[in-house]
């Protein structure tokens, strides 16, 4: 069953032909996330692969996004479901052959979307070859191409790291009869980034997927490229600051203040080399910046100056914490006071975290409303955006039973933290096929029915749907050059009521967003003309501005 797309492949490329040969193609630009295992099964095994990618595209054009990017498709043993690669430059079986993905992005291209992928370089599998043979000995070619480390006079770790998977991030290993870093499982080995042979070859790899048409790069872990060579402890972080937002409070990993471990101030020099390679091809990258402390502060280093990456995400908005007209004016203003020439790029879903769908809307009584609202502030802030694939359908988190989970993180901390299974279960794209048009077999994870009532089809051309909302104004945001690249001013966000003003060459737009539930009303700033009243009643009386709950305005500064 296909979804009619109500978008011509014409359409599409006509939208996107000003900004194809524009080297700042990615500021500003709306990035489709699909988590490849979830997203289309073609030949009917349960996972999803890029065969099946290729026969969604069009409905993806349709969305009216800039790119999409792809989690791991590399060869894996997938002990962390492909970002544990053991060949940097092969496709996994599981997902299909080279063929497949050379079909795949000339399709993408056809369509006006460019393309990135996943590059996990900060640790490989222990299947690599690079990794066989640095623990073969200690005096091999690639002895020093993993951290590895002595033990202590009595035989414990090097020192007190922990890793994020649970349990200490050293592992004995009897052929060197030594200990090797591992910041996740310990299959995943941290490759040693001051080695500059390490280097050299990761951006081989990294070149390789260049000339192969690839248009950008997602950077899994970027803060985690370097540790201290002197592999100093890490102090404790003090309890009230314990509260990681982003991983459950039972891991003692957040009883840490990661200074050494992570974070390294040698990392920028590395980032320099890396963005080089990217500059000779056009291309972008996206850094994953995994760390609820320091997150924004590292976003600012790694993006200023012009010759690092060109953007970053951190978890700001990945959080359990609530999102709100305050918050989020604080958090973009402070990036922007941190980083006056750097470049975020925002998210509030992603392969890794609760569906926002869940983590903020589940006690909310006008569900509908309230995601049409957070969808409408994280296209209109200054930015990137990376959507996740389901959440313009309002996919919430599935639960996963015990015995269903594959998550090893999940199987590691239940009952009290479930995994990341629940927002990686399939995509839903029929209500009336089987398991919601993802797979004739039973997929590899479970389709929850709820999902399945909030099929694609069952969306698409509906007037007030949540997925036509986000269709409708991707294509409002397109014909706005200020709410892609313009500049970004906050008049106030008080009462809940989220107000700002968006400028560049000339035009200058004010978005106010009403993040609460009551109606509000406010005194214009300035004389407007109404460009978009949003999904919900919105006003402009004189002067008086008039928002009903989740309501929403832009307009154009006369």
């Amino acid at each position: 069953m296909n979804v009619v797309s109500h978008f011509s492949a014409d359409q599409a490329t006509a939208l996107m032909s000003e900004s194809a040969g524009a080297t700042d193609w990615w500021r500003g630009a709306v990035i489709y996330q699909i988590y490849p295992r979830s997203f289309q099964d073609s030949n009917d095994d349960g996972i999803g692969d890029l065969r099946g990618i290729t026969r969604r595209l069009p409905y993806i054009a349709s969305l009216g996004v800039d790119a999409i990017w792809l989690s791991p498709f590399f060869k894996s043993p997938m002990l962390d479901f492909g970002y544990d690669v053991s060949d940097y430059t092969a496709v996994d079986p599981m997902f299909g052959t080279m063929a497949d993905f050379d079909a795949m992005i000339a399709e993408a291209h056809r369509l006006g979307l460019k393309v990135m992928i996943d590059q996990v370089i900060s640790h490989s599998s222990d299947q690599h070859s690079w990794f066989k043979e640095s623990r073969a000995s200690k005096d091999n070619p690639k002895s020093d191409w993993y951290v590895w480390a002595d033990a202590k006079p009595d035989g414990s770790p090097p020192n007190n790291w922990l890793s994020i998977f649970g349990g200490s991030a050293w592992e004995w290993d009897t052929s060197r009869c030594q200990y090797f870093l591992h910041n996740f499982l310990r299959s995943q080995p941290d490759l040693n980034f001051h080695t500059m042979d390490v280097q050299d070859a990761l951006l081989e790899t990294v070149r390789f997927w260049l000339k192969r048409g690839v248009d950008g790069f997602r950077l899994d872990t970027i803060n985690f490229y370097m540790h201290d060579q002197q592999l100093r402890d890490n102090p404790a972080l003090a309890i009230e600051r314990r509260n990681d937002s982003t991983a459950p409070a039972v891991n003692p990993y957040n009883y840490q203040d990661h200074l050494y471990d992570k974070n390294q101030p040698e990392n920028l020099a590395f980032l320099k080399r890396f963005r080089a390679l990217l500059d000779e091809y056009g291309a972008a990258a996206v850094g994953e910046v995994g760390d609820s402390q320091y997150g924004l502060e590292i976003v600012s280093q790694y993006t200023s100056g012009n010759d690092k990456v060109q953007m970053c995400y951190a978890f700001d908005f990945l959080s359990p914490e609530p999102i709100t007209a305050e918050r989020v004016a604080k958090v973009v203003s402070d990036f922007e006071i941190s980083a006056p020439t750097g470049w975020s790029c925002w998210a509030f879903s992603n392969h890794d975290v609760v569906r926002h769908a869940s983590r903020w809307a589940d006690q909310v009584a006008d569900r509908d409303g309230f995601l049409k609202m957070v969808a409408t502030v994280i296209m209109t802030l200054r930015g990137s955006v990376c959507l996740y694939q389901g959440e313009e359908l309002g996919l919430t988190e599935a639960n996963i039973a015990y015995e269903d989970l594959q998550d090893p993180y999940g199987i590691q901390f239940w009952p009290t933290f479930k995994g990341r299974d629940g927002c990686r279960t399939p995509m839903v794209w029929s209500h009336n096929d089987i398991n919601g048009g993802f797979s004739a077999a039973k997929p590899w994870l479970p389709v929850p029915q709820e999902h399945i009532d909030n099929a694609a089809n069952t969306q698409d051309g509906s007037d007030g749907s949540l997925l036509e909302h986000y269709r409708s104004f991707l294509h409002f945001r397109r014909k706005h050059t200020a709410l892609i690249k313009g500049s970004i001013k906050f008049v106030g966000s008080d009462d809940g009521v989220l107000v700002f003003e968006r400028s560049h060459n000339g035009e200058t737009l004010l978005v106010a967003i009403n993040m609460t539930d009551a109606p509000k009303q406010m005194t214009a700033p300035h004389r407007l003309e109404v460009l978009s009243e949003g999904t919900r009643k919105a006003k402009l009386q004189g002067s008086v501005l008039k928002l009903d709950g989740y309501g929403s305005l832009i307009a154009r500064l006369k």
